[in-house]
């Protein structure tokens, strides 16, 4: 979808064209369904969850402003609320800190040498502050620019990348980085 297209539905959306969101939720359904799913790792859950992002979205869409940011970010900005929503009411039974947490090794492959991996990387991510690996899965998982996360977190884009930066530097001092993008794609393909 041309971008000229999809502000032209969102501005038909919020002069209360409703029956025009369907486009826009054929356009990022699977992009915020990845991006829950990664986080949750449970099918039913991520679905409920995405619902649940694009009711609000739908709700809220008269109060969409795009001078404020891009309709990708604030869609994202909405579905990783419903994720920390969900996890506060889980606290009982999960850490927070599971929400970045990498899929479990027993999940991912038999073999002695990747586990080995995936137990270096989640050792190297658990080392960085929540905001680093949060910064790290939108940036390398989600494919999210600086600018989007910026939006998304409510944060300069300079921060964001001063994050990103720092964190990556971190990472490259151990020789981790390319076990992440073992990992993810690793993730992404089961």
């Amino acid at each position: 979808m041309e971008q000229l297209e999809e502000q032209n539905l969102i501005e038909e959306c919020r002069a209360g064209r409703l029956e025009k969101f369907g486009a826009l939720y054929d356009l990022y359904a699977d992009k915020i369904y990845r991006f829950i799913y990664f986080r949750v790792r449970h099918r039913e859950t991520a679905q409920d969850l995405t619902s649940q992002a694009f009711f609000k979205a739908l709700e809220g869409i008269r109060s969409f402003n795009p001078v404020k940011g891009n309709f990708s970010s604030w869609l994202y900005r909405i579905a990783r609320n419903n994720l920390i929503d969900h996890w506060r009411g889980q606290k009982n039974h999960f850490n927070i800190d599971q929400l970045w947490d990498l899929k479990a090794e027993n999940d991912i492959a038999g073999d002695a040498e990747v586990k080995e991996k995936i137990r270096r990387v989640k050792e190297v991510l658990a080392r960085l502050e929540i905001s680093q690996r949060e910064i790290i899965m939108m940036k390398i998982w989600d494919g999210l620019s600086h600018k989007e996360i910026s939006q998304i977190l409510g944060k300069s884009e300079a921060g964001v990348k001063m994050m990103f930066s720092r964190a990556m530097g971190r990472l490259r001092k151990v020789e981790i980085l390319t076990l992440i993008v073992i990992v993810l794609l690793l993730n992404y393909t089961t």
